[in-house]
């Protein structure tokens, strides 16, 4: 099986709050949407965000728990341009879950929740490239 991910989907709670912090906060802009889902363009994969209960009913559970024990991340190119990144997302409805240091294994990291509780490390990696593209390269 080809190593690579396709989608990326979020449940939330409130559509129009969620896009405002995406929107504003990273950025983005959707490709697709309606009532009930986001869909973004990413390098290489889509990244959506969809009414938690519709996300649910399409996977066949009865409920879907959140916080979930994972983190996406968002690698940029220096420590300011992180704390550029997580005060433009707090601004944007975020709420700080860790204040931006320097970790003992190295770089520089800090922790976003978005408005449905969903973890986002916003991390410079000295070590890791990033290409024009937003593409990142493990290690160099």
């Amino acid at each position: 099986m080809q190593q690579q991910i396709s989608v990326i989907t979020l449940g939330i709670d409130d559509l129009a709050r969620s896009k405002r912090f995406y929107m504003q906060g990273f950025g983005w802009t959707p490709v697709f949407e309606n009532e009930e889902i986001a869909f973004y363009q990413m390098n290489g994969f889509v990244f959506g965000t969809w009414l938690r209960s519709k996300l649910a009913e399409d996977m066949a559970l009865d409920n879907l728990q959140r916080p979930g024990s994972f983190a996406l991340a968002h690698n940029v190119g220096s420590p300011d341009e992180a704390d550029a990144a997580i005060a433009e997302l707090l601004a944007a409805g975020g709420k700080l879950l860790r204040k931006a240091d320097a970790p003992p294994h190295g770089g520089y990291r800090g922790y976003v929740a978005d408005p449905d509780g969903n973890a986002w490390e916003i991390a410079h990696n000295p070590a890791w490239q990033i290409d024009d593209k937003g593409f990142v390269t493990f290690g160099v």
